[in-house]
C-alpha cells in the first residue's frame, strides 16, 4: 500500500520534479522560468514548497510564504495550491492544506490566507465548504510594466 507523506521541496531537482503538477495551475510558466522564480522566492521571500506524495509520486503541491502585516498579524500566505487534475477528489488537496494549517500553528502563525481566481468556482467551493475558509476581501491588481 502506498503511503502519503508531505515533503518540503528544497533542491533544484525536487523543485523541477514538481513542475508537471504546478504547471497545471501556473500554465503561463515554462520550466526554466518556474525554477528561476521558485529559487528567487525561496532566497528573497522565505517561500517554501511542499509536495504531497503517494509513494514516490507527487500528487499535490503548495507554495507558501510566512508573512507579517498590520492587517493580519503573523500569517501564512498560500501562493500556490494544486492537485494533479488526473487524480482530484481523493482528498489530496485537503491533506496538503491541513498540513499547512498544522505547520502554521507549530510555527506560531495566527492564520492562513490565500487568493483564488474568480473563474475557479470549484476551488472556491473547496475552500469555503470543505476547508471552512471565509471570504475576507477582494484582491485587486494592476500591471505597471
Amino acid at each position: 500500500m502506498n503511503t502519503l507523506k508531505v515533503k518540503e521541496l528544497q533542491s533544484r531537482d525536487e523543485i523541477i520534479e514538481a513542475f508537471p503538477v504546478m504547471k497545471q495551475l501556473r500554465t503561463h510558466l515554462d520550466e526554466s522560468t518556474y525554477l528561476e522564480l521558485v529559487i528567487a522566492a525561496q532566497e528573497n521571500d522565505r517561500y517554501k514548497m511542499f509536495a504531497l506524495l503517494v509513494g514516490n509520486e507527487i500528487v499535490a503541491v503548495t507554495g507558501i510564504k510566512p508573512m507579517i502585516t498590520l492587517s493580519s498579524g503573523r500569517f501564512i500566505w498560500i501562493c500556490d495550491l494544486v492537485t494533479d487534475t488526473n487524480i482530484r477528489s481523493k482528498g489530496y488537496g485537503e491533506k496538503l492544506l491541513t498540513y499547512v494549517h498544522e505547520w502554521a500553528k507549530e510555527n506560531n502563525y495566527e492564520s492562513v490566507s490565500l487568493s483564488s481566481g474568480l473563474q475557479r468556482t470549484d476551488a472556491h467551493r473547496f475552500y469555503e465548504d470543505r476547508m471552512n475558509y471565509d471570504k475576507a476581501s477582494y484582491v485587486f491588481k494592476i500591471s505597471v510594466k
